[in-house]
This record gives structure tokens, C-alpha cells and sequence, in this order.
């Protein structure tokens, strides 16, 4: 059994910056942070081919969210920036074995999922 464990989630004004911290044995080859706000849908935020070293995020986060990995402590990372009201969501960390563009584009259907940590953003 996979389990995901996230942390790092909390209150902060906008303006702030929080990571977030998700631990996996062993880790995926695919690793990628969603994230879902009350009434909608749940969104990509970014994923990281942990193999490759290859990660893309998405437009709505680009240039203040950064993905990283740590392989030795079989955990991945994101880093936000700048945050935002509209960035409040609870975010999840998921794992599957996409490797290349299938992962970083977060089109398909990753495998595990963990419990999911809240971020709320104030203004």
C-alpha cells in the first residue's frame, strides 16, 4: 500500500509564501501537487518526472510555484510564492508511473493520492 503524506498547509495573507511537503515510499516516478476549492474542480498545479528531472506547472501558477524533489528523503516539494486569495484550495499530493510529458502535463489519471493539506489564503 502507497501512502502519501502531505504537510506544510496553513493560513497566510496574500503576499506569503508557504511549502508544502509531501512524503512517499518509494517515490514515483511521476509526482505531481493538485489542488481543489470549494464548488470546483480539482486542477493540476505541477508535477516533476522525478527520473528525468523534467517539471512544468500551470499557467495559473507559473513563475510563483516551484516543484522540486529530494530523492534521498523520498519527498517532493512545492514551493509557493506570492500567494493568492484564488490559490486557497485544499492541495493534494499523487504519485503514478507517467514518466516525460504524460507526467508533467497532468493529463491522465495519476494512481495514489494523499489526504490533502489546506492552504488559505487571506487578503
Amino acid at each position: 500500500q502507497v501512502q502519501l503524506v502531505e504537510s506544510g498547509g496553513g493560513s497566510v495573507q496574500a503576499g506569503g509564501s508557504l511549502r508544502l511537503s509531501c512524503a512517499v515510499s518509494p517515490l514515483h516516478a511521476c509526482m505531481g501537487w493538485f489542488r481543489q476549492a470549494p464548488g470546483k474542480e480539482r486542477e493540476g498545479v505541477a508535477a516533476i518526472d522525478t527520473r528525468a528531472g523534467m517539471a512544468d506547472s500551470a499557467d495559473s501558477v507559473k513563475g510563483r510555484f516551484t516543484i522540486s524533489q529530494d530523492s534521498a528523503k523520498n519527498a517532493v516539494y512545492l514551493q509557493m510564492n506570492s500567494l493568492r486569495p484564488e490559490d486557497t484550495a485544499m492541495y493534494y499530493c499523487a504519485a503514478a508511473s507517467w514518466r516525460g510529458s504524460a507526467c508533467i502535463r497532468m493529463k491522465w489519471q495519476f494512481t495514489y493520492w494523499g489526504q490533502g493539506t489546506q492552504v488559505t489564503v487571506s487578503s
